[in-house]
């Protein structure tokens, strides 16, 4: 098995599936850019995008369905011919045709994943919306110029996850820290520490 796993025809395969699973690790202790489960606000117009699932699911969680599916049709694929013709086929032919099949597959998986997976956040509000609302830094430490991950909630209160500093260049604001953004600029919010009333009725953690 590890002769197969290591044949030079078959890295391309093994590769995808270990970073699949290095994403799942450092999603799952909390380290990652981005959770599998958060809000990247990536919007599917284009037909193409939206038959392979973007706009279904957060862009992470996308990339993992087509790195399990790739390197398993690949290692499977390669399996079969081995078992067929002797001997594997040649990564030109076979990663190729590996990725073409795991494009619909993914799709479909990103379809289905998407009814069962528990959903705590939505594209269907304008990012700007959250201007005005609380959040907690999650990740990091945010400086001005370094953005740490923070956790903000719509008027719904439904979970998004967006980068955040502070608007004071001499500020900074340790993991936990409660902030009220106050405005965004391109991908960045700037915020300023929360305070208690009056804007208690705006906090979700």
């Amino acid at each position: 098995m590890s002769e197969f796993l290591m044949a030079g025809d078959n890295i391309a395969f093994v590769v995808a599936l270990l970073i699949m699973l290095l994403i799942g690790i450092v999603e799952a202790v909390g380290l990652g850019a981005g959770a599998i489960g958060h809000d990247f606000h990536v919007d599917a117009e284009a037909d193409w995008l939206s038959w392979l699932g973007v706009g279904r699911l957060p862009l992470l969680m996308l990339l993992v369905v087509f790195l399990a599916m790739f390197g398993a049709i690949g290692l499977v694929g390669q399996q079969i011919a081995l078992d067929t013709a002797g001997r594997l086929l040649p990564a030109p032919i076979a990663v190729p045709a590996a990725a073409l099949l795991a494009l619909p597959l993914t799709g479909a998986a990103a379809r289905v994943v998407a009814l069962i997976m528990p959903r705590d956040e939505t594209t269907a509000i304008d990012v700007d919306q959250l201007v005005g609302r609380r959040g907690a830094i999650v990740v990091g430490q945010a400086r001005r110029g370094s953005p740490a991950k923070t956790r903000v909630r719509d008027l719904h209160g439904q979970a998004h996850y967006v980068m955040a500093e502070p608007d004071d260049p001499d500020a900074a604001f340790a993991e936990g820290t409660d902030i009220l953004l106050v405005r965004r600029e391109g991908a960045v919010f700037r915020a300023i520490a929360a305070e208690t009333p009056p804007f208690s009725n705006w906090i979700e953690r």
